[in-house]
């Protein structure tokens, strides 16, 4: 009978229900449940907002850190580029980005002026922005962008 007892403890408030001993009296009675405290309007966070929002219709690429769109699909140059910690895409144009100081960089394909690009909402590095390029050969490159494949994900329309 103590084991039944112990399964039929009523925990929020420590009393054995059925076939208890102890008078209705005895214990505390149990604690009401804590009130919803409902926050002020401007205690409530916003929602995230971006500069800019790509059509819905449109393949778009995506911050993978905090959705803000990035790209549409119809600005990618070229899928073969290489960035400092993997693949890399090269854009036309992007939005939701901020631009770091440019600076000479040497990178695989020669000397480079170039500015880190960081997600407008989150902060995080994505790439970099082609400033001036010092070789006739790269001169295509110059006002694009590149971003790491590693903070991208496609959104809206691809199988």
């Amino acid at each position: 009978t103590a084991a039944l007892g112990t399964l039929l403890r009523c925990f929020p408030c420590e009393r054995l229900c059925g076939g208890c001993a102890v008078p209705p009296g005895a214990l505390p009675p149990a604690m009401p449940p804590p009130a919803r405290r409902r926050l002020p309007p401007a205690a409530r966070l916003p929602p995230r907002t971006f500069r800019s929002y790509l059509p819905r219709s449109h393949r778009t690429y995506s911050c993978v850190h905090c959705r803000a769109h990035l790209a549409r699909h119809e600005e990618l140059i070229s899928k073969s580029f290489q960035g400092s910690h993997g693949r890399a895409y090269l854009f036309n144009s992007v939005v939701n980005v901020g631009c770091g100081p440019a600076e000479q960089r040497l990178l695989l394909t020669g000397l480079h002026s170039v500015a880190d690009i960081f997600c407008q909402s989150c902060k995080t590095t994505l790439g970099w922005k082609y400033e001036q390029a010092f070789e006739s050969s790269q001169k295509y490159k110059e006002g694009k962008f590149i971003i790491e494949m590693s903070h991208m994900v496609k959104e809206n329309g691809w199988d």
